[in-house]
């Protein structure tokens, strides 16, 4: 039987005190994202209690005033993103009685389904996901929706802009949103605000000495050029987000959780085979890439087909601690940079050495972060214009360090935090592990017949 949804209510949620305008000029770091589809999460909270008349009266109105309070900190956010027609580039402009979309909805899904570990239709969690409105002359910075699944739990959706923010501000947010709701209902007095979640708002603290901010705009005027079928684009300071591929109905979300224990065997595997090969060189086997090689080995088998396709990969990189100075951690807005290694050729990856070899890439990758990948935004971009079809990219989203299972709001922690919007290329998804034991999450999106290839292939090297 198909799920039914009905939305209750939308409403504007403006910041409670919100007397002043702000404008934040993009940076380098925000231009390169500025026309990509938003990042889409969807953080589900488990809770009996939850019957309609409760989330009326409790839930919906805590979670709205704390918004309103959250924002208030957070002015931008309410904020648009506009291109003034003088300008050489947009910005994100606050004014008052600016507002945040909050939707209030109400679904008859399978909420066990959607936060447990069997697959099930990434279709299903599109309508727990609120639009972000933009358009050729404005975009908005973030929308929210909340969802009841009635007497199961409900879902808090966050749409985020990701020339506005960074997984970093983005859950930096989130944080201060969830402290200042849980707070509320706890009725703690204790009114001092947590100071690692203030963010700042100084864009001078990232420096661009040798003008990359052009560099990226004159990518991005070819790109659209591009898109436009070779002429100029009819309106080039349009702010609408590029067009998505529409989702096939046969897309499969599936969630691997991975124990501390489970990491650390793979991490030993990894041991003996780099002893055991001919290329003497210790690799860096950090959380990250013994999880990251593995999953990467694992897609790439799963589609199988010819051994000399081409196929590579690409991760975000926080630059905040890479540049000297190092921004602040607070810093607000985008300070990610990425690091592609495209092509390669499947082969490499199907072998009996296969997870080795991505280790090894992996590993190189990581070794060779420093301050200058903050300079090559012109290159990453450059980089995504020449994916094509044919050419599987895996790409991650999300981090082991954002710390989303800290997202307590009042009703305890999340019961699972998905990425939505990994379904718009190759991408997975990351998070720490939700019993904060050390273990690591990562999410899945993959036509359902890859997908059956894809379980197999990790339970089976977990067995090894």
């Amino acid at each position: 039987m198909a799920s039914s949804f009905n939305v209750i209510d939308m409403s504007r949620i403006t910041p409670a005190d919100s007397s002043v305008s702000l404008t934040l000029p993009l940076t380098f770091f925000d231009l390169l994202w500025y026309k990509f589809h938003p990042v889409e999460r969807v953080i589900f909270y488990r809770s009996t209690d939850a019957t309609r008349p409760f989330f009326d009266s409790s839930i919906v109105p805590n979670l709205k005033s704390s918004l309103s309070s959250s924002l208030s900190h957070y002015l931008p956010l309410a904020g648009k993103l506009v291109w003034d027609s003088l300008g050489k580039k947009p910005s994100l402009v606050y004014s008052p009685n600016d507002a945040v979309l909050f939707t209030v909805a109400e679904s008859s899904a399978d909420f066990s389904l959607l936060t447990g570990q069997k697959r099930f239709p990434a279709a299903e969690l599109y309508p727990l996901v609120p639009e972000l409105q933009n358009s050729d002359d404005s975009a908005s910075a973030v929308s929210f929706q909340v969802t009841l699944f009635p007497n199961r739990g409900f879902s808090i959706g966050v749409s985020a802009h990701h020339a506005v923010l960074d997984g970093k501000t983005t859950t930096m947010f989130l944080k201060f949103w969830a402290d200042t709701c849980k707070r509320r209902q706890d009725q703690t007095v204790n009114t001092s605000l947590p100071q690692d979640l203030i963010p700042l708002y100084d864009r001078t603290v990232i420096k661009d000495p040798k003008d990359i901010e052009t560099e990226v705009m004159n990518l991005w005027s070819s790109l659209l050029k591009a898109f436009s079928g070779g002429k100029e684009p009819d309106n080039p300071k349009s702010l609408k987000i590029l067009p998505s591929p529409k989702l096939s109905p046969d897309v499969v979300r599936f969630t691997l959780d991975l124990t501390r224990e489970d990491i650390q065997t793979l991490r030993e595997r990894l041991k003996r085979e780099s002893s055991a090969s001919s290329s003497p060189k210790e690799l860096r086997l950090s959380t990250f890439v013994v999880t990251y090689s593995y999953a990467l080995t694992c897609i790439i088998r799963a589609r199988g087909g010819d051994p000399s396709r081409p196929v590579g990969y690409g991760f975000a990189v926080d630059c905040r601690s890479l540049l000297d100075p190092p921004v602040p951690p607070n810093y607000f807005g985008n300070c990610v940079s990425a690091m592609f290694k495209i092509p390669l050729k499947a082969e490499r990856f199907m072998g009996e050495e296969g997870f080795l070899i991505a280790a090894r890439y992996v590993s190189d990758s990581v070794e060779e972060l420093d301050e200058t990948v903050a300079l090559k935004v012109p290159e990453v971009l450059a980089a995504i214009q020449t994916i094509t079809q044919e050419l599987q990219v895996v790409s991650v989203a999300g981090s082991t360090r954002f710390g989303v299972y800290g997202l307590d709001f009042g009703w305890g922690k999340p019961e699972r935090v998905v990425i939505v919007s990994i379904d718009q290329g190759e991408a997975i998804s990351m998070a720490e592990g939700r019993d904060g034991n050390g273990g690591v999450e990562i999410g899945f999106s993959l036509k359902k017949h890859e997908m059956e290839a894809l379980i197999d292939l990790l339970r089976g090297g977990l067995r090894h």
